[in-house]
């Protein structure tokens, strides 16, 4: 199980790298960090918590992306790389507004749609990659 949660961190850390590099050099791409945000605010209002500096909100949002997203391919992507990087990713279109969220981040447009699957799906493989060289 611990190559399992070493790979899926892995995977879960390029996802965030590719996304975060193409998100500050590029115009009209997915911007996750912000639909994270935004479920993270909701959470902490409904607890009374009180959120105000962008920096902290940005480092928890990220913080709980990888951890969730390395969970999520440790348990799948190791055995089903392409199919869970998927997945993962039509869930990130078509979750957010079942769950009172702003797509508009990650599903505006065809564009950021077809990315977002890509971004989950490169996480994914990337995930097995180091599965299949450390098992």
């Amino acid at each position: 199980m611990l190559k399992k949660l070493i790979a899926g961190l892995g995977g879960a850390i390029a996802l965030n790298l590719l996304h975060e590099t193409i998100r500050k050099n590029f115009n009209d791409v997915p911007h996750i960090n912000e639909l994270g945000e935004e479920a993270l605010q909701k959470v902490a209002e409904a607890n009374d918590i009180q959120l105000s500096d962008p920096d902290t909100i940005y480092a928890a949002t990220l913080t709980g992306d990888i951890v969730s997203n390395a969970m999520y391919y440790a348990g799948t992507a190791t055995n089903h790389e392409f199919i869970s990087g998927v997945a993962a990713g039509v869930g990130a279109i078509l979750l957010p507004e079942k769950l009172g969220l702003d797509s508009t981040p990650v599903a505006e447009n065809t564009k950021k749609k077809i990315m977002t699957i890509g971004y989950y799906t490169f996480g994914a493989i990337v995930t097995k990659l180091i599965y299949n060289k450390i098992k």
